[in-house]
C-alpha cells in the first residue's frame, strides 16, 4: 500500500480543510467558538483519521478510522448547509465546497471498499 501522504483521498481532504479555513475567515466574530470552530475541527478530523487509520496494523482497524473520517464528512456537509442557511456563505461557495465533499466521499468509500477485500 502507498504511504498515506500519497493517497488521493488524503490529498483531497487536505484541500477541503484549506477551503473550510478560508471560508470561515469571513464568518462573524461571535461564531469563533461556535460554527467556525466546529467546521474547522470537523474538517481537520477527515485527513487526520485517514492518516491514523493507515497507521493501524489490521484492515479492520483501518476501516474503523476510515468510517470515522467518512462520518466527519457527513457532519461537515450538514454544517455547511447551516452556514448557508445563516447566510454566512453564498450559494456559489456552498456548491464549490459541497462538490469537494462529494468527491471526498467517493474517494473514501472506494478506499473502504479496497480494505474490505
Amino acid at each position: 500500500m502507498k504511504v498515506y501522504t500519497e493517497l488521493d483521498v488524503w490529498k483531497e481532504s487536505r484541500i477541503l480543510v484549506k477551503d473550510i479555513y478560508t471560508m470561515t475567515m469571513s464568518f462573524p466574530k461571535e461564531e469563533t467558538y461556535g460554527l467556525t470552530n466546529q467546521l474547522r475541527r470537523c474538517a481537520v478530523s477527515i485527513p487526520s483519521n485517514i492518516a491514523e487509520g493507515c497507521g493501524r496494523r489490521t484492515a479492520a482497524d483501518t476501516i474503523q478510522f476510515l468510517h470515522i473520517s467518512r462520518g466527519s464528512l457527513y457532519e461537515l456537509e450538514t454544517q455547511i448547509y447551516i452556514a448557508l442557511d445563516l447566510n454566512y456563505i453564498e450559494s456559489e461557495e456552498f456548491e464549490a465546497i459541497n462538490k469537494r465533499i462529494i468527491s471526498c466521499k467517493k474517494l473514501i468509500n472506494g478506499f473502504i471498499n479496497y480494505f474490505k477485500k
